[in-house]
Order: structure tokens, then sequence, then C-alpha cells
């Protein structure tokens, strides 16, 4: 087992660079399952995709099987989606509603919406048996919390609050609450479901790469470049759903020009570049609706918030000026479930909603050459890591240019691998850290 064949942990992780078995071996993974994703805050759903009482959405925290149910009195439950009659999953659909209980289809031990149990048939069988000192409850998560309507559960007894884990990173769901009039977004149902062929790690190192999307998406940005410029020549506008895709031609030194923040818990945030504020009529009319929500300097305010991405480790990729977010589920070494969502801003116009779906649709949906070039490049990264090539992967890009500021991490460099740098101080902290 992995303590006896890999005795040191700390050996595999140096400042600059770290070793290929962190990514491909199965005893590493299952301790990052143990460690990392069934101890921390992870991401459940948001609280609109269980609108009503007994709504329930099924959902993974590491290798457990959950379902996040509304309750009574707008109350949400993150249960182990398991009966404690004979261990079968009681919610068996991705979602949809219970009724007027969770009802096992097995043996019909019915189940209130917080969990307790109501009932079981045939209660004479247990008459003068041991079953009255029996917990016939639905488990709960140990701790469930909401911020701003986006629900997180961790299955650890103790540690830190959301909102103390979440640290500054808990602005990528201000950011995208606060650009709505109403301060709430909604999910827009359904979900894109993916299975990576690659380490979950892949995912969330790509993220805030800034190199890489003027490479591996150069040629989708030069073609919806090539159709732009000939839509402004022939009409004068400049259509944004293009300009989605064109963007990837961006060079490496605006890239660079951008700042990489890395904080505790291995959240990281990159700024800049997504403002999305053409002048356009839609934009126009919006802005007005929102300086008559908010006054005209807390518009400013959340519209000039200097964000692109927010990494909220280890799960989530949130691109608030987009209304966009994705949930990672690690199944094995080499595989991975992705959940894209999307989210409308309540009282926004249509028009901005429409043109977030242009972004969802055109860049982060399954079938978008934007998406299909990441999911190879990851997959051929998996088989190369699996190769005897080499043992170690380099980030040394900046090295040595980050700016410490207590245990924060920061590079004036876009294009610096302190993302990375800072993912694998976390995954350390967090994978020798017996409690």
């Amino acid at each position: 087992m992995l303590h006896e064949r890999i005795p040191n942990l700390k050996a595999l992780v140096e400042p600059d660079r770290v070793h290929r078995l962190c990514y491909a071996d199965q005893d590493i993974f299952d301790l990052e399952i143990k460690r990392i994703f069934e101890r921390c805050w992870i991401y459940a759903g948001h609280e609109s995709q269980v609108r009503k009482p007994g709504d329930f959405w099924t959902f993974q925290i590491g290798r457990q099987p959950m379902v996040m149910v509304r309750g009574q009195k707008n109350a949400i439950h993150v249960l182990y989606n398991r009966c404690p009659h004979r261990g079968v999953q009681v919610c068996g659909a991705r979602h949809g509603n219970a009724g007027d209980a969770l009802t096992c289809s097995y043996h019909s031990w019915r189940f209130h919406y917080d969990g307790t149990n109501e009932s079981v048939p045939l209660p004479r069988g247990y008459e003068d048996t041991t079953f009255e000192s029996y917990d016939r409850n639905m488990k709960p998560a140990p701790r469930v919390e909401s911020y701003r309507g986006f629900v997180f559960a961790s299955l650890a007894e103790d540690g830190p609050s959301l909102q103390e884990w979440l640290g500054p990173a808990k602005v990528a769901f201000d950011d995208i609450c606060d650009r709505s009039p109403e301060g709430e977004v909604e999910v827009v149902m359904n979900c894109y479901r993916v299975i990576q062929r690659s380490n979950w790690k892949f995912f969330m190192e790509n993220q805030l790469d800034a190199v890489h999307p003027s490479v591996t998406h150069e040629s989708t940005g030069r073609a919806a470049a090539d159709v732009e410029f000939q839509i402004q020549r022939r009409t004068g506008e400049k259509p944004l759903h293009y300009h989605m895709l064109s963007a990837f031609t961006i060079p490496f030194e605006k890239w660079d020009a951008l700042e990489t923040i890395g904080y505790p818990y291995g959240h990281t945030i990159l700024g800049g570049y997504m403002g999305l504020r053409p002048q356009d009529p839609d934009t126009v009319a919006y802005e007005k609706i929102l300086a008559k929500a908010y006054g005209e300097r807390k518009k400013e305010e959340f519209l000039s918030r200097n964000i692109h991405h927010v990494l909220v480790y280890p799960c989530l990729s949130v691109q608030s000026p987009l209304q966009q977010l994705r949930a990672i589920r690690p199944i094995a070494p080499d595989r991975t479930l992705s959940e894209i969502w999307h989210f409308r801003l309540k009282g926004a116009p249509e028009a901005i909603y429409r043109r977030s779906l242009w972004y969802y649709n055109l860049v982060n949906s399954p079938a978008t050459m934007v998406n299909a070039d990441d999911l190879e490049n990851w997959q051929k990264g998996q088989w190369g890591l699996a190769s005897e090539g080499g043992d170690w992967v380099s980030f040394h890009r900046d090295y040595g240019r980050d700016k410490v500021d207590g245990d924060v991490l920061r590079s004036s460099n876009g294009c610096s691998e302190v993302p990375m740098r800072n993912q694998f101080r976390a995954w350390l902290k967090y994978l020798t850290t017996e409690a």
C-alpha cells in the first residue's frame, strides 16, 4: 500500500515541480479521496436545483453517493443516499421530486426530507427484537452550509466554516450574484456532464493556465476572428458571440499582463480581461437596471471587479462574469466527471442571459471545439505521465518571482505557473494532515 511503497509524500512535491505519480498512482488517488474530497467543503449544488419540498438532486462527494433535498420551511438537507435497512440507494434518479416522503424502492422504508425515519412496513415483525436500538434514519452529511444560494457539504465533523474556508474566493459567488438586479441567480436546467479520461488535477490546473489558450485554441480563435472581421466589414458591427471565440487569439503578452493570486486551501483567482461591457443597446439597458437597483457607485463597483476566473479548490471552476460554473467529481486516477452549469441573473434582461448562453454553448459545452481541444490534451497528458519518459512535471515558469504575503502567493505575470504551485502547496498539506 501507499505508506509502504511511497514512504514520503513530501518527496513527490518540490516547490517548482511534482512527481508524475501524483497524477497516475491509485494509492495516491485513494488518499486524495479520503483526505481531500471526503473532508473539504464540496459543492453540492445550487438551491434553485431543488425549488420545492421533496425536490432532490443526487451527486457524489468522493466515493460517497449523496442527495440534496429541499425540506420544509425552505431547509436544504444533504444526506447519504443509502437506506439504513439493506443499503439500497433511496433516490435512484439523478433528480426529481420524492412526493410526500423519501421512499426506498426495495422495501418501502419511508423517510422525512431531513432523513429521519417516518415508517417501516410490517412493524409487528420487529416486536421483541433489538430493532429499537437500531438507527433507522438516513445519515446526514455532518456539515452543510450555503453561501448566496450555493450549497456545500463536508463529511468532516469539524473544520473551518464554509466562509472561513472560502476566504477571498467567495468573491466568485459575490460577483455572479451582484450582477443580478435582485442579488440572486438561478440555475438553468440541465447541466452538461462529461467524463474526462484524465486525472482531476489536469482540469483544475488548466483553468488558470494562461499560456494554453493561444496555443490549444488558436485555430478555433483564428476561424472565429476571420468570420468576425467579415461581418464587421459588411455591417459595421462586431458580433459578441464570435468575439468570445476570437479572444482565444490573444497573444501571450496580454495574458502575461494579468495578475494571479493563490490563497490558502488551494483557491486561486485570475484577474482581468473579461469585463464584457460593450456599449451596445442591450448592455446599456442592463446597466441602467443595475444602477436603479444598487445606485451608480455600487453598479460600477460590481461591474468593475478585476476577476476573470476563480478556482475553488478542489472541485470548482467559476467564471462569474459569464455566469458559468464547472464542478468535478473524481472517479479514478484517469477518470473525472465534470458538470458544466449555467446561471440566469434574476431580474436581468433576457438579452444578457442569451449572451452568457452563447459562451456556455460555444466554449464550455461538450460539442464545442474548445472543450474538445482541452479534453484531448488532458488525455494525452495522462498517457504521457504513465510513461517512463521522465518522472517530473515542471511548474518552473516565473518561479522565484512570486510575491509572498503571509500565506498568499501573488504573481504579476498572468502566465506564471503559480496557480499550479499553489494547488500543490495545498494538496500536500491536505494529504499529510491526519485530521
